[in-house]
């Protein structure tokens, strides 16, 4: 039995590299062009970072320290950044013990409040007579109130004067030895009246004192209404 014939070897011809399209040989110009840029400002930003930066610090006796790193002792303090000419282009703050950072938050808040404060004045009040107005309706309120805290002390008043009278009957305001010894429930009337009265004479001060508060307040209000007016003019 013959074998199959083997098909003829075919030549091998190598392939030759093709030439680069004009195109292509384009953006391969470029991208070298901005490789070579970047590596260039790499080079002189390190360069810069290391001969172009100075720190200026001040120590414990007031001397003023120059230098190319901040000692850490030195790092939360109030330091500056000088560039190759010894001018000064940047500056950090000493960091901030707990107490000065809740001063400096207390004042942002008040700040606050005060911004606050004036638009509520500027978008509530059309005049100063609205102030005026809304001031001597509160001060009505208040001696209102005041009249009818001073009718009821007048009436404590009276009361402890009356159980004061009958515990005269009774030891140990009376010394007569047949006197009899003074009953609970007036013993415990006396103390609670007498215990009332003093805290309604407090009440009748603080009412006194919130007038005269109040008074303050709306005088303030008055004269920074008249203030922000003056600059929303200019």
């Amino acid at each position: 039995m013959s074998l199959p014939a083997m098909p003829p070897a075919q030549e091998y011809t190598p392939m030759c590299p093709r030439t680069p399209r004009p195109r292509f040989r384009w953006l391969l110009a470029c991208a070298a062009l901005v490789c070579a840029g970047a590596c260039a400002a790499a080079a002189a930003g390190h360069s810069s970072s290391k001969q172009g930066v100075a720190y200026r610090w001040v120590d414990e006796q007031g001397v003023v320290h120059y230098g190319d790193h901040i000692p850490p002792q030195y790092a939360s303090k109030e330091r500056a950044v000088l560039n190759s000419q010894g001018v000064e282009v940047g500056h950090f703050e000493a960091q901030k013990s707990p107490e000065e950072a809740a001063a400096d938050a207390r004042a942002r808040e008040a700040q606050l409040r005060e911004r606050q404060h004036d638009a509520f004045l500027i978008t509530t009040y059309t005049s100063v007579k609205d102030i005026e107005a809304l001031r001597d309706l509160r001060l009505d309120q208040l001696r209102g109130q005041r009249a009818a805290a001073e009718q009821y002390t007048e009436s404590l008043r009276t009361r402890l004067a009356t159980l004061q009278t009958r515990a005269l009957n009774f030891q140990p305001y009376n010394s007569r030895p047949d006197a009899r010894r003074m009953p609970d429930d007036l013993a415990e009337n006396l103390v609670r009246t007498a215990n009332e009265l003093h805290a309604q004479d407090h009440e009748l001060a603080v009412k006194s004192q919130d007038e005269t508060t109040l008074r303050a307040q709306f005088q303030a209000d008055i004269e920074r209404y008249r203030a922000l007016h003056t600059i929303h003019s200019h």
